[in-house]
């Protein structure tokens, strides 16, 4: 079980409050994400310390669910080899969450970034991504 941080040490409070959002919209803001994945790997998160997903107010998913929208739409417009994207949310240590802040994964794709893209997400239990 992991120790559940307080807004004072968290790291996503503490990249709000340091300003070091790329973008935001109403209660969201993005950041690149510390560990990308792909380039362009973005972070969207409400701007108020909430653990994860489920305690996110419907104001907060809407608002990060626009701005996912918006960058993706932007990111694209930017790099044309972006052919898709991953959107996805770990909920909880047993998911992977390991920042205990509530966020969304915005990982744009390019044909080719790896050798079988199907199933997606569902690749987070191995062997099960391919159906």
């Amino acid at each position: 079980m992991h120790a559940t941080p307080t807004a004072s040490d968290c790291l996503l409070c503490r990249w709000i409050q340091e300003g070091r959002a790329v973008a935001a919209l109403g209660t969201a803001a993005a950041f690149a994400d510390g560990h990308p994945v792909t380039t362009g790997h973005l972070l969207v998160v409400p701007r108020r310390h909430t653990v994860d997903g489920r305690s996110m107010t419907e104001e907060e998913l809407g608002d990060c669910l626009r701005l996912a929208r918006d960058l993706m739409e932007e990111l694209q417009r930017r790099d044309p080899a972006i052919t898709g994207f991953n959107l996805g949310m770990n909920l909880g240590a047993s998911a992977g969450q390991s920042v205990f802040h509530a966020h969304i994964h915005v990982i744009p794709r390019r044909d080719g970034d790896c050798h079988d893209p199907r199933g997606g997400v569902r690749g987070g239990i191995d062997g099960r991504r391919s159906y």
